[in-house]
């Protein structure tokens, strides 16, 4: 088998299986509301086997430069909810989705601009959720309609992730762990709810869940913190592994923090 064969059907495997996964978790999503939904798109669905793919291609040092690359993008993930949750009160989803990933954008290509550390990302995703958690407080609390799914549901979900998946491994062989990390980061859980949700039930009850990914998103930039430390120190899979396990004690420790909240 030639090397380019090898490469294509190994790709196609990786974009199938990530596929797969990211559609079970929007699914499963869609059915328990916005705030146990918010809890379940903030864990690594589409980041964690992008950075898994990176992983079984290149040394541990690529992964904690791309980890650190990614941790200011996190920051600006927080940024691209509160503009979605602002305009979707009142603005299609065309509308909303497009400008939101512009906003994105626009703030990513800015902090390109700045050689990042450790302490600076974390300084940045601080700054972040300090200014937009409690602009997003008020807009978390809508009751989720009941969905009925259309045709074209999974197979865009579907696409979009694997798309993401296709462009960070074929990309990363060429522009290196910065772009790598910036580009693992992209927001498709996000995108695909705005796109899919907000025409079926309208953009308040689908806003209610990116309002309530903010925590979730926090704990989300712990893990890429983790993943960076541990990579160069323990290697690729502990370090992917103790990413993992952060990103999810966070949220069921947000989870089991609502629940005793309800039950007083």
């Amino acid at each position: 088998m030639s090397p380019d064969l090898a490469f294509i059907l190994t790709l196609g495997f990786r974009m199938a299986v990530t596929a797969a996964f990211v559609v079970t978790a929007s699914v499963i999503t869609e059915r328990s509301g916005p705030v146990i939904g918010a809890l379940i798109a903030t864990l690594p669905i589409s980041a964690g086997p992008s950075y898994v793919f990176l992983a079984l291609d290149h040394n541990a040092a690529f992964i904690a430069e791309g980890a650190l690359a990614s941790l200011p993008v996190n920051a600006v993930t927080i940024f691209l909810a509160l503009t979605y949750v602002l305009l979707a009160q009142r603005r299609s989803a065309l509308v909303s989705c497009a400008c939101a990933v512009m906003v994105w954008a626009a703030l990513v290509a800015l902090a390109r601009t700045v050689h990042w550390s450790l302490a600076g990302g974390l300084l940045a995703n601080a700054v972040a959720y300090a200014i937009c958690l409690p602009l997003l407080q008020r807009f978390r609390h809508v009751k989720m309609p009941l969905i009925a799914r259309r045709w074209y549901d999974i197979p865009l979900r579907a696409s979009l992730v694997a798309t993401l998946v296709a462009t960070v491994v074929t990309l990363s062989r060429w522009v290196g762990p910065y772009v790598s990390g910036t580009i693992a980061l992209f927001p498709v859980v996000f995108t695909s709810m705005m796109l899919i949700l907000h025409p079926r039930i309208g953009g308040r009850p689908t806003a209610a869940v990116l309002a309530n990914s903010g925590w979730g998103l926090m704990g989300l930039g712990i893990a890429i913190a983790v993943l960076h430390v541990a990579a160069l120190q323990l290697g690729s899979a502990i370090a992917l592994s103790l990413a993992l396990a952060t990103c999810v004690s966070w949220n069921l420790g947000l989870w089991w923090n609502g629940r005793r909240k309800l039950g007083r």
